[in-house]
């Protein structure tokens, strides 16, 4: 990630407080794999000791589909990634990983449609082509507002166009979030994650 990236992700969730999911890769040297194992062990684990720690998931490489490790780590807020990233500490278990890596880390954060596509259970991975993302989260938003405006629309009508605009789009907001979204999710899941 350039400087001018990572500054504007930094500007458009400095202050949000919502999840925030960093992807960070590494192509490791061929026989350096074990000791890269114990630093990914070593490093996790002085991860975990930092405020707003959500947990962290590997992808490990697999012939023929991705060369890589990926790190998929979550913390609350971006305010705690970001003291994470830029720690002191951090810095020197990097400075540990490059005699192991045959480049530099590169850094993902998801903040947005990427966070809905993940499922408790399963092992993260980088998130699904962006036009599936796209299609999946379009139809359902359609079909949700089509539903809580057929099921709902007498009590809306009542208020104020506004505000019930306001209140509809937060009833679907919530249902695709906590509801909706997962089960998409489990039911797509082959053609959001090809192998």
């Amino acid at each position: 990630m350039t400087a001018d990236s990572w500054n504007q992700v930094a500007n458009e969730v400095q202050d949000a407080e919502q999840p925030v999911t960093a992807v960070i890769s590494h192509q490791v040297k061929r026989g350096r794999e074990s000791e890269y194992e114990r630093w990914l062990h070593d490093v996790s684990a002085v991860a975990q000791q930092f405020e707003g720690h959500q947990g962290v998931s590997f992808i490990r490489p697999q012939p023929g589909v991705c060369p890589e490790y990926v790190i998929v780590l979550k913390f609350d807020r971006y305010t705690h990634l970001k003291q994470w990233l830029e720690s002191d500490v951090r810095r020197q278990w990097i400075e540990k990983a490059k005699p192991l890596v045959v480049q530099d880390q590169t850094i993902e954060i998801l903040t947005g449609l990427e966070t809905w596509f993940t499922l408790p259970g399963k092992p993260l991975q980088p998130p699904p082509a962006r036009y599936k993302m796209v299609l999946l989260t379009g139809t359902a938003v359609f079909v949700m507002s089509m539903l809580v405006r057929a099921l709902l629309g007498p009590l809306l009508n009542r208020l104020p166009l506004w505000l019930s605009s306001l209140v509809a789009a937060f009833i679907v907001v919530a249902l695709l979030t906590y509801v909706v979204m997962p089960r998409l999710t489990r039911l797509f899941y082959r053609w959001l994650y090809p192998r």
